[in-house]
């Protein structure tokens, strides 16, 4: 089997991750944002792949998007397993943080939805410190039924980037549902504006060097261990994919 080049794809139960490194994907979005095109970015872990098996309508949403991303290290091990190793993982969050500093390098906007009112808020403070440059179209928490207001905001500040933090699948529903509001970056983000706020805190680097945040944030919070149980299921069902097409 000839090795996989950056860039291409790796489908993984039928999701389509790009095979690529964070500093080759985060270019690609660069000069997107740059040619304001819109664009839609996933990152994905197994409790993602596996909830779009379950769920048609979801799963179609995640292969409309521009680009799915590996974001857990189960997705790295699935693509090991099929014989496709990835190119790297590339982390939501560290996508996030990088995306911010770049936007503030170079003048850019974002608009954020997501967490607790008191968690946004904080992050409104903590994105002003850090990020000096980059300007803060608007932001809202993530507990909204009707969401026509923030559309219509996202519709009149027209930010570079907007940043989702509900948590799957309400954070992609929202973003395939409203990102012709803008001609803008659109990425679903999961629990990060609480962990750049500190409000929840990350693995230390040595954690992420041994691909364990899982387990810290398991430890750190016993009830995700019952999450935990997806895994196995996961890898058994890339493995069935794999000598499927064998």
């Amino acid at each position: 089997m000839t090795e996989q080049s950056p860039n291409e794809q790796i489908s993984i139960l039928d999701i389509p991750f790009e095979n690529t490194d964070m500093a080759s994907f985060e270019g690609r979005l660069q000069q997107r944002i740059n040619d304001h095109a819109n664009t839609f970015v996933v990152t994905a872990n197994p409790e993602i792949v596996m909830y779009a098996r379950e769920h048609r309508l979801y799963k179609q949403l995640l292969t409309s998007a521009d680009f799915v991303v590996a974001d857990g290290i189960g997705i790295v091990l699935g693509a090991k397993l099929l014989k496709q190793p990835l190119a790297e993982r590339i982390t939501g969050y560290d996508l996030f943080t990088q995306l911010l500093s770049w936007g503030s390098d170079n003048l850019k906007s974002a608009y954020f939805v997501g967490a607790k009112t008191e968690v946004i808020n904080q992050l409104k403070q903590v994105v002003h410190e850090k990020y000096p440059g980059l300007t803060i179209a608007g932001t809202h928490n993530g507990y909204f039924g009707d969401d026509r207001n923030i559309v219509a905001d996202i519709e009149r500040t027209h930010p570079d980037m907007v940043f989702v933090a509900t948590g799957y699948p309400k954070q992609e529903e929202f973003i395939a549902k409203n990102r012709h509001a803008a001609d803008a970056l659109w990425m679903g983000l999961g629990g990060s504006f609480d962990v750049l706020t500190g409000t929840v805190k990350r693995a230390p680097q040595s954690w992420q060097d041994m691909h364990l945040e899982w387990l810290y944030r398991a430890l750190k919070e016993p009830s995700r261990f019952s999450r935990l149980a997806i895994l196995p299921k996961y890898l058994l069902a890339v493995t069935k994919q794999r000598f499927t097409k064998s």
